[in-house]
């Protein structure tokens, strides 16, 4: 258990002198979805895995904003010691992973996004009640959606201002993916997502396209089959494969 700011987050790092790479999940997800990819990397690799506030095996806090979240990514890899990770996020985990890699040039090797950290968001009022009331409706489901992985332990108004705020940041993200000077990698599903229809994850992906014309950091790596949901489980193989991407990019310079 790592102290950070109010509460105490569940980290579990397998050590060993492999290159560090730091696992990031989704809104309210816990550590469990990321358990194919670590499979597939092996001991090649040192994976750091952790339990945002109140999500999984984590304390709960007073503030669950994205700040927040990122000051729990710089308390895990303190108290790990990990130097320059590879920083992997699914969802919500990719928004954070591109943040923390603009706001920390040089400290990652680089970033693998899965199926997230694209610019593009819903905001406005409209669009914040439409999300409120997608949780209110969504609140008697979340104590079963918990042991899943897939709810935190927040009320339903919590987890809403969690997506209210991600998707404000999503819209305003393109300049910071033009400001990334590591490499990222990104893993991207198809279909649709709770929440948004096939069409409008289209939109949503190919949001992506102007910022892969203007920054040459920043490839797709992989576009797979399934959808946002289902990504880490189904295609994990495309995700270890970005992973050794990025780090034969790094062995690349080195020699």
């Amino acid at each position: 258990m790592v102290p950070v700011d109010d509460t105490a987050l569940a980290v579990t790092d397998t050590g060993g002198t492999g290159r560090p790479v730091i696992y990031l999940n989704g809104s309210y997800a816990d550590t469990k979805h990321w358990r194919s990819v670590i499979a597939e990397l092996g001991d090649e690799f040192r994976h750091i895995t952790f339990d945002e506030r109140a999500r999984g095996k984590s304390e709960r806090s007073a503030d669950y904003s994205f700040e927040a979240c990122l000051r729990d990514i710089d308390a895990v890899l303190e108290a790990t010691g990990a130097q320059q990770p590879i920083v992997v996020g699914w969802s919500y985990g990719a928004l954070l992973a591109v943040h923390w890699a603009e706001r920390n040039p040089g400290r990652a090797m680089g970033v693998v996004s899965v199926d997230g950290a694209m610019p593009y968001g819903i905001t406005g009022e409209q669009a914040r009640e439409r999300i409120r009331k997608l949780f209110r409706r969504m609140r008697f489901l979340m104590p079963v959606a918990r042991p899943l992985g897939l709810a935190a332990r927040m009320t339903a108004d919590q987890h809403a201002d969690v997506n209210i705020e991600a998707n404000e940041l999503h819209a305003a993200l393109a300049p910071v993916l033009d400001r990334v000077s590591c490499p990222i990698r990104y893993v991207l599903a198809t279909g649709a997502n709770l929440g948004g229809g096939e069409e409008e994850m289209a939109a949503v992906r190919a949001s992506l396209d102007p910022v892969l014309a203007s920054n040459s950091n920043i490839e797709v790596s992989a576009r797979v089959a399934s959808n946002h949901s289902h990504i880490l489980r189904k295609d994990f193989l495309a995700v270890a494969d970005a992973v050794r991407e990025v780090a034969a990019l790094d062995d690349h310079q080195a020699s």
